[in-house]
């Protein structure tokens, strides 16, 4: 066996079992939160690492880092879940925030606002942006327990960019961000985009069933639009992020598709986009 098929046997089974832990976390709420935190937790371990090992002269505070962005996490789950009441959940991981930043005037580091700044990105970037995925989960699911929102914004972002792929690589001629991801064509995210569209109007039909009206079919297409956009931005983010670093891949956690940013770089975007836009639609139920 050659070494390409047998990156391409890994990648394949690598990707069934991704798809698969992924789905089941969507069964239910407790799922959720449990694979979530989780992945919250490795995604800021692996961002932290990241910058330690190459960004010159920045040293961030891995473990505490870690631990505050699954706490806001868990926090904001609880909260809307709820579990707790008020703001007071959000007061240790203020706190932490605080130790963090003042920390800096004792440690005596030759770069200290580069050290904050790198802190307070991966918080925003990471931790807050997973956090918001609690408050897509408590869109009704039509009845289920199923978390139909984040399932469907997932399953909007895969299809975007298989669709991206496929089409790129049919008819792929025009450079869609070449000074941050080379192989990205304008004819592949016109591609993923159309695909996702037609998934989501599916969606609202599947979902709704004859009581289907337009404005509601709309509403989910719109969904699927912010999902392509803010999903194809984050993509390019994470290449732009990587590029800077000077690396090909964020980590190798999942064996033939890098590490944790590498497949959750869409989301991170499109998850805050996606709150964003059903709670200005005043989109509260489904």
């Amino acid at each position: 066996m050659n070494e390409k098929k047998k990156n391409l046997i890994i990648r394949s089974i690598t990707g069934v079992l991704f798809v698969a832990v992924m789905v089941s976390g969507f069964l239910n709420v407790h799922a959720m939160v449990l694979l979530f935190a989780l992945i919250t937790g490795l995604t800021m371990w692996e961002y932290t690492g990241l910058i330690n090992e190459y960004v010159e002269g920045v040293s961030v505070n891995r473990f505490i880092s870690t631990v505050a962005g699954i706490y806001l996490f868990l926090a904001v789950a609880g909260w809307v879940n709820g579990i707790v009441n008020g703001f007071m959940v959000l007061t240790p991981y203020l706190l932490t925030l605080l130790y963090l930043l003042i920390s800096e005037l004792y440690l005596k580091a030759d770069n200290a606002i580069a050290n904050w700044a790198y802190t307070m990105f991966g918080q925003v970037y990471i931790a807050l942006s997973f956090s918001l995925i609690n408050i897509l989960g408590a869109l009704g699911g039509n009845g289920t327990k199923i978390m139909v929102v984040p399932l469907c914004l997932f399953v909007f972002l895969w299809v975007n960019d298989s669709g991206a792929y496929l089409s790129g690589s049919a008819f792929g001629k025009h450079k869609l961000f070449p000074r941050v991801s080379p192989g990205k064509t304008w004819e592949g995210s016109i591609g993923g985009g159309l695909l996702v569209i037609i998934a989501a109007c599916v969606t609202a039909w599947v979902i709704n069933g004859h009581n289907l009206t337009a404005e509601y079919l709309l509403m989910w297409a719109g969904l699927g639009i912010v999902v392509v956009f803010f999903g194809t931005w984050g993509d390019l983010v994470e290449s732009l992020f990587k590029r800077t670093l000077g690396i090909k891949d964020s980590g190798n956690i999942l064996p033939g598709h890098g590490g944790m940013l590498d497949r959750f770089d869409s989301s991170l975007l499109a998850i805050p986009a996606a709150v964003i836009y059903l709670y200005t639609l005043q989109m509260g139920c489904f």
